[in-house]
């Protein structure tokens, strides 16, 4: 399982407007130097920020991007869905059905609740979490969730 690049950038883009805290907001060029990535990834992130509302947009000289809501009103989950959808979608066996028109096993799946579950959790932490919530975070206060090893499970 993986989170994209697009993802990855998007959320980078978003706190690093957020942390800097300048009236007129980031630029594009600002943002690609701070982030290290080009300016049209910037540009296409920045756009799928700013059509789902997390950001809005100031043309002129003094312009630049700035967040559209406060921080503590951003949630992540919300972002990651904007920036490259779920991990799992209803569609999806509808979409890898094969050769066939609709899944073998649309009837009885032993798949799709395994594909839930860890949507689910996935959902459990990333719907929980706010901008604000990432601003903040030191690396010496982040205390990893832990799982028991498989032997104990």
């Amino acid at each position: 399982m993986k989170f994209s690049a697009q993802e990855e950038y998007g959320l980078r883009c978003l706190v690093a407007i957020a942390d800097h805290d300048a009236p007129a907001g980031l630029t594009i060029p600002e943002l690609s130097r701070i982030e290290g990535l080009s300016q049209p990834h910037v540009a296409k992130m920045l756009a799928l920020l700013r059509k789902a509302g997390f950001v809005k947009s100031t043309r002129g000289q003094l312009g630049g991007y700035t967040l559209a809501r406060e921080p503590e009103r951003i949630v992540i989950g919300d972002v990651l869905e904007a920036l490259g959808g779920r991990l799992y979608e209803p569609e999806f066996c509808e979409r890898h059905a094969g050769t066939l028109e609709s899944c073998a096993h649309a009837g009885s799946c032993s798949l799709r609740p395994l594909w839930e579950r860890i949507q689910s959790a996935v959902d459990t932490v990333v719907y929980r979490v706010t901008l604000r919530d990432l601003i903040d975070l030191q690396p010496a206060n982040f205390v990893p969730l832990r799982v028991a090893p498989i032997e104990d499970r």
